[in-house]
């Protein structure tokens, strides 16, 4: 695994989900932190070309880290601190504009 956690950071430590998946995440982390935490290749895909794409900067620039975020797409990963239950999903191209 790419990213790990130290040990010493495992004190307020909650839950979010990652597509479905339990991930043991430090309160006040991002949610970018983790979908890479859980192993995430790709946190979205290209609505142009289909290509994998994944967290860049970390600091809300670049946008590569579109996810969907407890049902929302499109939102920062990066800039999400991650919440109780949150549940995390890669984003597959565009978002939709239907509700």
């Amino acid at each position: 695994m790419m990213f790990r956690k130290p040990p010493e950071a495992a004190a307020g430590l909650i839950t979010a989900y990652v597509q479905g998946r339990p991930v043991q995440v430090n309160a006040g982390e991002s949610a970018a932190a983790a979908a890479m935490l859980a192993g995430l290749v790709a946190t979205r895909y290209s609505p142009v070309s289909g290509a994998p794409r994944a967290p860049y900067c970390m600091m809300g620039i670049c946008f590569e880290c579109l996810m969907v975020i407890d049902g929302i797409a499109s939102r920062q990963a990066c800039l999400v601190p991650v919440q109780e239950g949150m549940r995390i999903e890669p984003q597959d191209g565009r978002r939709s504009l239907a509700p």
